[in-house]
Order: structure tokens, then sequence, then C-alpha cells
């Protein structure tokens, strides 16, 4: 991977996890902790899109979006697991 590749990857993570912070009422975790929520949220949606049949996974507003999806699903996750 390039390092362009992995400076998009980040700034795709941070706002993933900035907007999945917003939806879930502050649950956000800083700058770093939304990174790593909103790259591995990528994953998550990713993989639950995928049981479904969809990908969203085309272009960077497509990215985002399934990234913020996986970021809220991690975060709902997370949420649970504390209490």
């Amino acid at each position: 991977m390039s390092i362009t590749g992995i400076i998009i990857m980040l700034a795709i993570g941070a706002v993933a996890g900035w907007l999945a912070g917003l939806i879930m009422k502050n649950a956000g975790f800083g700058l770093i902790g939304n990174i790593i929520v909103g790259i591995l949220g990528a994953f998550v949606g990713g993989w639950a899109l995928g049981l479904f049949g969809i990908s969203l996974a085309v272009g960077t507003l497509g990215m985002i979006i399934q990234a913020t999806l996986g970021a809220v699903i991690l975060l709902f996750v997370i949420g649970l697991v504390k209490r």
C-alpha cells in the first residue's frame, strides 16, 4: 500500500469515527480513537453489509458511509460491553 493510500485510509477512518461519535451522541474517543474506530468500523461495515449482498465501497463517499455504519455498530457493541 502506498503512502497516499494509507493517508486516505486514515482520513476516511477519522471522518467515519467522528460521524459515528456524533450519531451515537458523543461516544467518540478523540482523534486517534476515532481513527481506530473508523478503520475497524470499515471492516465491520463491509462484513455486515456483505451479509445482505450490499457493497457501498465504491468511491470515497461510499467508503465513508460504509465505515460510518460499521463504526456505529462497533460503538453500540462497545456501549453494551461497558455496561
